[in-house]
């Protein structure tokens, strides 16, 4: 699987973020090409190399021709993508990014139905070139999946439409909602709305980089100097190593010794339907050598606050803690093995040097015993055999 990693050090914008791809290789020929196919009228589209700070990098910039401002609602963006000659995968991408900043938009200013957004700085040609010409990026350089560093957000204010606001920007901070972030000293917007929809559309995870072996690295310059701090985003671009997936997870704990452990396994499943990776409990001794549990509750990021919730209303505990952890998963599928009992869904996961797990779905296994009035472990051998000959 291609890979792209966001290394978000001094932030991220559309511009940066269309430079980065262009010093990583992209041909600014094709990109053109392709972004004509949105009909958006006159505009030129230059690259060049500058320096920031101690780095060079690649400065995309898109020269609007003409007078005045487009400032398009997002219902007007999205058709002018769907009537677009784009392929399927770059109109879903590049849609997708635009609906994710309506909604945030919509909700930082109070609007109910998010196509009626009107775009102001977003809605301008630039900011769509920006949108359209990195799904444009990822769908030419062969890009399936996204990963980010923390992001590194700037202080102060910055001038809009809208007045002034403070930084981070309103939308910037609605959009990387559950996103690991880092407020910097530097004065100045570090992360710009649509670069806050590039990486809430497109990064799976955050954190450090995946496994991959680079293959293309790219800098991609903003507008300003900082001086002390290069004002760049680095695009490092690779393949992921067989066999496994790096990301990142939060693992919710808390020490519980006065709840009714019949309550439990009403907690479990509340906290699975919210969306918990695992949930398990672990015998522990507190103080004055009381007999206790520790609750354990892994989860994405985005899912910490609602997973909390459920703890504070559903267990006794007054307070909970945090752990971070990298994970290494293997790849894996679900397969229907077919016995004579029935069809089995089978948990196929393959790993390095071509060693395969192979894992019936425990609730198939138990429907078939149960209606068949067969013993569990015959359903489960017969659906892993029945999967390893075929």
């Amino acid at each position: 699987m291609r890979l792209a990693y966001f290394d978000c050090f001094s932030g991220i914008s559309g511009d940066m973020t269309l430079g980065a791809f262009l010093d990583a290789g992209l041909s600014m020929q094709v990109l053109s090409r392709e972004l004509r196919r949105l009909k958006l009228g006159r505009y030129e589209l230059r690259r060049s190399k500058v320096k920031r700070g101690a780095l060079v990098g690649t400065k995309f910039d898109c020269i609007v021709k003409g007078h005045g401002h487009h400032h398009r609602t997002l219902g007007g963006i999205l058709k002018l993508i769907d009537r677009s000659s784009l392929n399927k995968c770059v109109k879903n991408r590049a849609a997708a990014m635009f609906e994710n900043l309506g909604r945030a938009e919509a909700k930082i200013h109070g609007i109910r139905r998010p196509n009626n957004v009107s775009f102001h700085e977003v809605g301008d040609i630039d900011s769509i070139v920006d949108i359209v010409g990195v799904s444009v990026a990822m769908d030419e350089m062969g890009i399936d999946d996204a990963a980010a560093s923390i992001v590194n957000m700037g202080t102060g204010f910055a001038g809009t439409a809208h007045g002034m606001i403070p930084l981070p920007g309103p939308a910037a901070v609605e959009l990387l909602k559950g996103a690991p972030v880092r407020i910097s000293d530097i004065e100045g917007e570090l992360v710009t709305p649509t670069g806050a929809v590039i990486l809430k559309t497109l990064a799976k995870s955050y954190g450090p980089m995946p496994a991959m072996k680079i293959s293309a690295t790219g800098y991609g310059a903003g507008s300003k100097d900082f001086g002390r701090a290069p004002n760049m985003l680095r695009i490092l671009i690779g393949d992921s190593l067989p066999g496994n997936a790096r990301d990142r997870i939060t693992a919710i704990e808390t020490n519980i010794d006065d709840m009714n452990p019949q309550f439990f396994e009403y907690v479990f499943d509340r906290l699975f339907n919210a969306g918990a990776l695992d949930v398990y409990i672990t015998d522990i001794l507190m103080k004055k050598s009381r007999p206790g549990f520790k609750l354990t509750v892994l989860c994405e990021q985005d899912k910490i606050d609602k997973l909390c919730g459920i703890l504070f209303r559903e267990t006794t505990s007054i307070g909970v803690r945090f752990l971070e952890y990298d994970r290494f998963k293997l790849k894996r599928k679900i397969v229907n093995a077919k016995t004579r009992f029935g069809q089995v869904r089978v948990k196929v996961s393959d790993g390095p040097d071509g060693i395969r797990v192979v894992s019936p779905e425990y609730d198939d296994c138990v429907k078939i015993a149960r209606s068949k009035k067969i013993p569990l472990r015959k359903v489960y051998d017969e659906a892993k055999s029945a999967l390893i000959k075929k």
